[in-house]
């Protein structure tokens, strides 16, 4: 496929200036005059520099890569429709649809991004952490950062000892039996050569906890409606998970709360602070680091 700059540069100035503010989670401030959002307001949402991005807009530089188009239509919030658009001006094959695919949807986007000061995630059927809010990593650790079949929490359970460290021993047993139901019955629903697949055959390779859990052929085990956590900061905490799910993508938005007035109540606002702190201090400390397409 060839790329059609006219048409990408002319798509992507009519996403950016039918955004607000608002509708991407950012402060609209006292002084605003631009229709719609900045260049380098998409720029960042888009985790690319604004020079970059203005060269697109512009219908200059390099044809950008599948990757960096996939970042630019999760910033700009653009539907599975507008995204496969977007793929096509830029020359390349939309990726596919369906339980694999990482595109968050708007609608999905626009409530996580109103959740700033509540931990949240954004996670895939087999536990790949798609998004995280700042408390959720005070809470988690940056889940975002795993590669491979790493990316899925439930692999990490199995081959990872430091994922367990969060979670209150006595709770391991039954979040083991939990796991493994979970891809048993991804795995009949999705079939061979899925996402859930592989996972499974990786872990009757790696873990023989894994493998004796697979044996008993268990399915329709949950997760405790309660979680618990041993916090290294502020210690124990008893969290409640609400899930709400995107049907089309797999995808589920996960909010962990606490009961008001209790001691997880105010040590969960204790880790908003944290999460806040860090992330300033993470963005004052790298910058403006983006260099635009790394392919």
């Amino acid at each position: 496929m060839i790329i059609s700059r006219a048409g990408l540069a002319e798509f992507l100035r009519g996403r950016r200036e039918s955004l607000q503010p608002e509708d991407v989670g950012l402060p609209r401030g006292p002084r605003r005059r631009t229709a719609g959002l900045r260049r380098e307001e998409v720029a960042a949402l888009c985790h690319m520099s604004t020079d970059y991005y203005s060269r697109l807009e512009r219908e200059r530089g390099p044809q950008p890569s599948e990757q960096m188009i996939a970042s630019i239509a999760q910033g700009l919030h653009l539907d599975l429709d507008e995204r496969d658009h977007l793929f096509r001006l830029a020359g390349h094959q939309p990726p596919p649809r369906g339980a694999d695919s990482e595109h968050v949807s708007p609608g999905l986007l626009r409530i996580f991004d109103r959740l700033g000061d509540t931990p949240a995630e954004i996670v895939t059927e087999v536990g790949d952490t798609l998004r995280q809010t700042a408390p959720a990593i005070a809470l988690h650790g940056d889940a975002t950062r795993y590669t491979g079949p790493a990316r899925s929490r439930g692999y990490r359970w199995f081959t990872d000892p430091s994922e367990r460290e969060l979670r209150l021993p006595e709770d391991h047993a039954h979040m083991s039996r939990t796991y493994a139901a979970g891809l048993r019955s991804l795995l009949a629903m999705r079939g061979p050569g899925s996402r859930a697949a592989h996972l499974a055959e990786l872990l009757l390779a790696e873990s023989e906890e894994f493998r004796s859990l697979w044996e008993v052929h268990e399915v329709g085990i949950h997760l405790n409606e309660v979680k618990r956590y041993q916090h290294l900061e502020v210690g124990r905490l008893e969290l409640n998970c609400q899930a709400l799910v995107d049907p089309h993508q797999a995808h589920r938005l996960m909010v962990y709360t606490a009961v008001p007035g209790t001691e997880s109540y105010e040590k969960l606002q204790m880790l908003a602070v944290i999460g806040t702190q860090s992330l300033s201090l993470t963005g004052r400390d790298a910058g403006d680091t983006a260099t635009g397409d790394r392919s």
